[in-house]
């Protein structure tokens, strides 16, 4: 099992890579570490090696404290932990077969169990018949294989792999990805740490994303983005303009002027009611019937041989509304907007009248 508890983690020049982590990764599961490069990928995986520990918190890996582990006993750790890297560090001098087994001598295992399991690695990664080559004749995706069966040989509880595909094309990352599922199906839990979306999204594994040192989510399935705040705000902004623009002109259609607390809610409703409006109804061929003229207006419709621009009394309490503007009347009437307001047409008309 690996568990990271509330870790931190500041360098000595004051940088903190990690700020209260928490992940815990039982035996067998194969989980993907993702995140923008100087998210603290990198310290995770030197801590759970045992290259340096934690400031504060816990860390145990199957088994090990790293925080309180001995130096003589990191090595017995990093028995139970093989990792992978990007740059597959294999020695350039000697053969696939060598570069493999040198890790099996370096913790004093016999010659005929070496010779025994080199061979079954290099088989279950697919380059035993590369095994007397050297690293510089192999094609990149064949190094990688390669570096994991090194990490393989010992029989490790974990395989960890740090952007194991950084090198490689999408096919052979694929294939390289498939391998690593099938180890993990064999019982080996497997850590890979990467910001290869398109490689996390074709496997529905589990999936810890960090950024800025600390842990932003932690679920089944698909690579985690964090939402682009500022982009955000710019479509904000840009709905805001939209709803003054509207604002203002709906204030200069009506000749007034609206606070900008009443514009916002206002011009929202008066588009609706356009909408509305234009697909339902259609300018009147005929003089407006009774129910179109508003409340305050009088009753009774104007006579047919009456002409739409006849001028009504100054001391009727609202002049009747002319077609064209009993639209825009019916909607202030709606609203609510400053109940008493005159039109500017019918403002004309009083004037209109009073001259007369």
């Amino acid at each position: 099992m690996i568990k990271l508890q509330d870790v931190f983690k500041t360098y000595e020049n004051g940088t903190k890579a990690l700020k209260g982590v928490s992940i815990t990764i039982d035996d067998g599961e194969f989980v993907f570490i993702v995140g923008p490069s100087g998210s603290g990928k990198s310290t995770i995986i030197k801590m759970l090696t045992a290259e340096i520990r934690p400031t504060s918190g816990s860390i145990f890996v199957n088994g090990y404290d790293i925080g309180n582990i001995k130096q003589r006993d990191i090595p017995y750790l990093r028995r139970t932990v093989g990792v992978v890297f990007q740059d597959f560090r294999l020695i350039e001098n000697k053969s696939v077969y060598e570069n493999v087994a040198f890790v099996m001598r370096a913790v004093g295992a016999p010659q005929k169990i070496i010779k025994k399991r080199v061979t079954y690695v290099l088989n279950l990664v697919g380059v035993l018949h590369k095994a007397r080559r050297l690293p510089s004749e192999l094609s990149g995706g064949e190094q990688q294989r390669v570096a994991i069966a090194r990490a393989l040989v010992n029989n490790p509880d974990a395989i960890i792999a740090d952007e194991p595909t950084g090198n490689l094309d999408p096919a052979r990352s694929l294939e390289l990805m498939m391998l690593l599922e099938k180890i993990n199906s064999m019982g080996t839990t497997v850590v890979v740490v990467t910001h290869a979306r398109e490689i996390v999204d074709q496997f529905s594994k589990r999936v810890v994303a960090i950024d800025g040192g600390m842990v932003i989510s932690d679920r089944m399935g698909g690579y985690y983005e964090r939402p682009d705040l500022t982009k955000l705000t710019e479509e904000a902004i840009q709905q805001a303009a939209a709803s003054a623009r509207k604002r203002q002109v709906l204030a200069e259609e009506l000749g007034v002027t609206v606070s900008a607390e009443e514009g916002e809610a206002y011009a929202e409703e008066v588009e609706v009611r356009e909408e509305e409006t234009s697909a339902n109804v259609s300018v009147p061929a005929e003089e407006p019937s009774a129910e179109d003229i508003p409340e305050e207006a009088p009753s009774a419709p104007p006579e047919e041989e009456t002409p739409p621009q006849q001028t009504t009394p100054a001391s009727a309490e609202r002049p009747d509304p002319v077609p064209e503007d009993s639209f825009l009347d019916d909607i202030l009437g709606d609203l609510d907007i400053l109940p008493q307001l005159k039109m500017p047409s019918d403002l004309k008309k009083e004037r209109e009248a009073a001259g007369k």
